[in-house]
């Protein structure tokens, strides 16, 4: 590991100061994924600026009613915060199914986000990687791409990126805070992500040396009746080889509003507009599930070793849009009884 620099943040402004400073600098939350990356060189900060500290780490309730979480939160934190529970299940299900409890601990909203691909070729400094060399290739395409995007990629990188957090914020049309030298922004967090190109190492829109600050959920009805699913190669802590946010409103067995969003198909969490487009207004059945899903994986472009994902990504929409539906009944069955 390279040497370098430590200064710990007193407050935002001085933060994105230190930052701005130093170009080789980066921020250090809970270190998670940024430390691993030294250790492999792959990340050569000459500074950390530490902005644990920073008083960023609380959910507050928004007039619209939603939510507005603090970047330096962290993942246990936000997971087990009865807000984010009642509001947007879905949410809670995607961070607890993130990582370990040890991790979840130390990890942050706004590190995660920001987290880079798990892609072996990325973290193998001694090969061509796109991401980290511009230019030099990117192997996965004609090597090992079993859990590689098959929407949204390029033939200069097909990784995927990592977030559970992110899929759920995704289908909840989060907004994501950040601070700059020259003052504060805000951006959907479906532009945060820059399509993949021929430039797969400008991964984020973000202006240079900016730190985001908070996240905001809008507030939504749909979303109290969410869902997340992900799926594994093993039971234990693992990243997904495919996952699904949805949320659904029905009312006299149809779709009145949809969210749908996915994970581990694209070089970001990926938001299933042609889906939503389907279901809205349909019948909520298996057969609308079908063709939402169909019509959202008609983009699809797999490799040679990762079509199954298609497949995989159709039934995994289809049983979590029909077990909304199946909680839907039930909550309306039990309201008819309490009457």
């Amino acid at each position: 590991m390279k040497e370098f620099d430590y200064r710990r943040a007193q407050d935002v402004t001085g933060a994105v100061a230190l930052l701005a400073a130093d170009p080789d600098a980066r921020f250090l939350g809970g270190g998670t994924n940024l430390v691993d990356l030294m250790k492999t060189g792959v990340e050569r900060p000459a500074l950390l600026v530490d902005v644990r500290e920073l008083p960023l780490d609380r959910v507050e309730s928004t007039a619209d009613g939603g939510l507005r979480i603090g970047a330096t939160v962290t993942n246990s934190d936000l997971a087990a915060h009865p807000e984010v529970r009642r509001r947007y299940p879905a949410l809670t299900q995607a961070v607890l199914a993130g990582a370990s409890g040890q991790l979840r601990n130390m990890a942050t909203v706004g590190g995660n986000l920001l987290q880079r691909t798990r892609c072996g070729y990325f973290s193998d400094v001694s090969g061509p990687c796109n991401k980290r060399v511009p230019g030099s290739g990117c192997p996965a395409v004609t090597g090992e791409h079993h859990n590689h995007a098959v929407l949204g990629a390029s033939e200069h990188c097909v990784a995927v990126h990592p977030s559970d957090m992110g899929v759920a914020l995704t289908a909840f049309d989060a907004q994501v805070a950040y601070e700059t030298l020259d003052g504060p922004g805000e951006m959907p967090l479906t532009d945060l992500y820059l399509p993949v190109g021929d430039t797969p190492h400008r991964e984020t829109a973000l202006p240079p040396g900016a730190l985001i600050t908070h996240i905001t959920l809008p507030g939504a009805p749909v979303t109290a009746n969410s869902r997340y699913r992900k799926v594994r190669e093993r039971a234990s802590y693992a990243f997904a080889i495919g996952s699904v946010a949805a949320a659904l409103d029905i009312e006299d067995g149809h779709v009145r509003e949809a969210r749908l969003a996915l994970g581990a198909v694209a070089s970001r969490p990926w938001r299933a507009r042609a889906a939503e487009a389907v279901l809205t207004g349909a019948p909520a059945t298996g057969a609308t599930f079908a063709a939402a899903a169909d019509a959202e994986l008609a983009a699809a472009r797999p490799l040679p070793d990762n079509g199954y994902k298609v497949t995989l990504m159709r039934n995994l929409m289809v049983s979590v849009l029909t077990e909304l539906t199946e909680l839907t009944e039930r909550a309306e069955l039990a309201e008819g009884d309490a009457r």
